[in-house]
């Protein structure tokens, strides 16, 4: 016989069901199209007439909040109406066609790291949302995540307040309260366990459902540390960056207070590959200065991380007719990748980044006698003045041992955003003049070594230090760099196999820039080859004692 819910909704068949009612997928019968909806039935825990009208205003509160929450997010499922009938309640939302990431892990085994990249940084967005309105869900787990069949979007499903109103009670002192804790054990913190979610609580248990994607295992499955209680998962997930990595750790924190505090902020540590470290220099690009004698440019004041948007990855433009490689592939373990920048006039972007495999042998042509002077003044040891070795050491110290015990696996970038509460002192520092006693000589590398640095460190497969290696203006560059960091790391560890320089030449140097010319040679893992010319420039990043990439053509 045909079911039909308040007059309206056809029936179809059972989604789930459990202690708090079933769920339905249902055809609006009133509508022209037979729209298909979910319709939760929810009955309250206890039949009692008093608690049954608190349990009826909490649910018309709660109904309101996720008509207001389906309203304005594209990812959260469009709230078509509620009723009540036969004591029981009923909420009418959006059918969302698409699967769980628990029938995705399912199918297809586990997720790679730029898929759950995407996940996240589609997620991340929602989640701020939904806490700015001073909601929590309480419930993300992969079941509660729906990748959209139309457009691959991750929607975020089943949220825990409806629920919460249904276990209305009354306590031994005569006061409603909830007798039901939200949550999915092993998905949920320990706060949230003790029904005290907070906002970072949400992030807790998305970072979990991460884990779930990279390891195909469940938190029950996964050993945790006794003295720590830190969840060991990383054996499980070799390949993972160490950025991503450092992200999951710090969001899954046993402390809530050791978490990132907002969506925002763990959003911005994917995107930036910075996942909160002790403070150092921030980075300003310098102004023209004499090429010599050196003169240490003026320490950057505290500067906040670039928001980076997100975009499509770069592909390499136009080159010569492709040759199949014959090069021995002796290092197969080892992502090989480089930057990709300029761009032909009336054509397409040519390959501009490239790198070295490691010891790889390259070969310097040699440079004018003028040139060969103005490195050499370039490069000498320059004696910094007490006042700024003091500075240097004060802001480029290592992790405290509380910061190294939250993230043990080495994370620290190259540069990261100073804390607002950082002291710097702004005053321009000149070097002395005087050799002093006993102090330690600053060795500034060659603009040559920089760029060959720069490369044998993304040999490596390591981004994120790659990453901070280039000006902040560089890493802004959408037409570069449409997603930010994840651009970056999708192209040239995806479809990058090696990049060798065959040959590297120091065009031009002063104390603060230097143009240096390269010879490179593409090696892609679809087969192909490719030779292309780079001319780099470099800033010189006085508070960190590099050189910085700040564009190529």
């Amino acid at each position: 016989m045909e079911t039909l819910l308040d007059n309206r909704y056809r029936v179809i068949r059972t989604l789930g069901g459990g202690g708090f009612g079933e769920t339905f997928l249902a055809e609006d019968s009133q509508m022209p199209s037979n729209r298909r909806c979910v319709v939760k039935q929810l009955r309250p825990i206890q039949n009692n007439p008093q608690i049954y009208q608190l349990v009826q205003e909490r649910f018309q509160r709660e109904a309101a909040i996720l008509e207001d929450l389906g309203s304005y997010a594209d990812q959260i499922p469009t709230l078509y109406a509620y009723f009540q009938s036969n004591t029981q309640f009923y909420v009418v939302q959006e059918w969302v066609e698409g699967d769980t990431l628990t029938d995705k892990v399912r199918q297809q085994g586990v997720l790679s790291e730029s898929a759950v990249r995407e996940i996240l940084i589609n997620l991340l967005p929602v989640l701020e949302y939904v806490h700015s309105k001073r909601i929590i869900h309480r419930d993300i787990k992969p079941d509660n995540i729906i990748l959209r069949h139309r457009d691959g979007k991750p929607v975020l499903i089943d949220f825990g307040a409806v629920r919460e109103s249904m276990g209305t009670v009354v306590n031994s002192q005569g006061n409603t309260t909830s007798s039901i804790v939200i949550g999915t054990p092993g998905y949920m913190p320990s706060e949230q366990a003790a029904g005290r979610p907070v906002y970072s609580s949400d992030l807790y248990s998305l970072a979990m459902t991460a884990i779930y994607l990279l390891t195909g295992k469940q938190p029950q499955e996964l050993e945790t540390d006794p003295r720590s209680g830190e969840i060991i998962w990383h054996r499980h997930a070799l390949s993972v960056s160490p950025t991503l990595a450092g992200v999951i750790d710090r969001a899954i924190a046993y402390h809530p207070r050791e978490r990132f505090a907002t969506a925002r902020e763990m959003l911005e540590a994917l995107q930036l590959g910075v996942v909160s470290f002790p403070p150092t220099v921030a980075y300003q690009q310098p102004q023209s200065l004499p090429t010599v004698p050196y003169q240490q440019p003026p320490v950057a004041t505290a500067s906040p991380a670039v928001n980076l948007p997100n975009t499509v990855a770069v592909s390499p433009g136009t080159a010569p007719t492709p040759q199949p490689i014959t090069q021995n592939n002796g290092s197969k373990g080892i992502l090989l990748s480089s930057l990709i920048a300029g761009g032909l006039i009336g054509a397409s972007v040519v390959v501009g980044f490239a790198l070295t495999r490691p010891n790889q042998p390259v070969t310097q042509s040699t440079a004018s006698s003028n040139e060969s002077t103005l490195n050499s003044n370039v490069t000498q040891t320059v004696e910094p003045s007490p006042s700024e070795t003091s500075t240097n050491q004060n802001t480029t110290q290592n992790p405290t041992p509380q910061e190294s015990s939250q993230f043990p696996r080495n994370l620290r970038p190259f540069t990261t955003p100073l804390d607002s509460q950082t002291s710097i002192n702004t005053e321009p520092t000149t070097p002395s003049q005087t050799p002093v006693a006993n102090q330690p000589e600053v060795n500034r590398p060659s603009p040559e070594e920089a760029v060959q640095n720069y490369y044998e460190t993304i040999n490596q497969g390591e981004y994120n230090t790659a990453w901070n290696l280039l000006a902040p203006s560089f890493q802004n560059n959408r037409k570069l760099h449409p997603k930010g960091y994840l651009s970056y790391v999708d192209w040239w560890g995806g479809q990058v196999q090696n990049v060798d320089i065959e040959q590297v030449t120091l065009e031009q140097a002063n104390a603060d820039t230097a143009t240096v010319n390269a010879k490179l040679r593409y090696f892609m893992k679809n087969g192909k080859q490719s030779p292309s010319s780079v001319r780099f420039s470099l800033l010189w990043d006085a508070g960190n004692n590099r050189w910085v990439v700040s564009g190529a053509r």
